[in-house]
């Protein structure tokens, strides 16, 4: 049994999602996983049940989705199993090579031996680490990091991250049925909630790399709504009563 599972979300990545698999299952550290799939026509799912029946029955899993119901509600759906599975340390990673295994032991770390309740896979903490993103990717990404901590004060310098390690209190303690994003947003608004409960938050500088096979999920929509949701959180930070810390 391991104490730590990675939750991938995927649509559509049967070229990927094997290989990533067996690239976290190949670290020295036990890592379960859970695949969220929502409703890939290309066999995705059929790829991950395969792994599982033939090589992986006690450390791989998948729920499966009817269609694309939005990022956020597969993370949220992976994180209440984790919970109800006893899953000490959570992560979340995209299935398409953006978030290198190799960097797991680290979030892992971060959280078990230096104490720290979430640790975040940054690409601005030591500098720009992106790889073969197109440059306009890149400053939009960047400067939408910068705007939140503009009107939130967070001092987060990757506030839409998607590659994490979150201590099981933290997911108790945030009420999951309110976070309201899906997109790019639900990065910001996860750390920003956990943020504003007190927990301890670390940026372990990682190296994104643009995703070499499959097709990007990124769209314009993705970042209005972080833009324009970014103001809602600003306002809750002043309004909203947040939870005690929950062990």
């Amino acid at each position: 049994m391991s104490d730590s599972i990675v939750i991938i979300p995927t649509y559509n990545e049967k070229e990927n999602i094997e290989k990533i698999i067996r690239a976290v299952f190949g670290l020295e550290k036990c890592f379960h996983i859970l695949v969220i799939d929502d409703g890939s026509p290309d066999g995705t799912a059929q790829i991950v049940k395969g792994l599982i029946a033939n090589e992986f029955p006690n450390r791989l899993f998948i729920l499966e989705r009817s269609g694309k119901l939005g990022l956020g509600t597969a993370y949220i759906k992976g994180f209440r199993w984790a919970l109800e599975h006893n899953y000490q340390y959570i992560f979340e990673m995209d299935a398409d090579f953006s978030h290198d295994p190799n960097d797991l032991p680290r979030l892992y770390s971060a959280c078990a031996d230096e104490g720290y309740d979430v640790a975040i896979g940054s690409r601005y903490i030591s500098g720009v680490n992106v790889v073969n993103w197109p440059m306009g990717r890149v400053l939009m990404s960047y400067f939408a990091s910068m705007y939140v901590r503009m009107v939130t004060g967070f001092q987060v310098r990757d506030t839409t991250a998607g590659f994490k390690c979150y201590r099981r209190r933290v997911l108790k303690t945030i009420e999951l049925d309110k976070i309201r994003f899906k997109g790019y947003a639900f990065q910001i608004e996860m750390k920003f909630t956990a943020y504003k409960i007190g927990f301890k938050i670390k940026e372990v500088p990682v190296i994104f790399v643009n995703r070499r096979e499959g097709t990007s999920k990124m769209s314009g929509g993705i970042f209005s709504e972080a833009l324009f949701g970014v103001m809602r959180l600003r306002w809750d930070g002043w309004t909203r009563k947040y939870p005690k810390i929950q062990e």
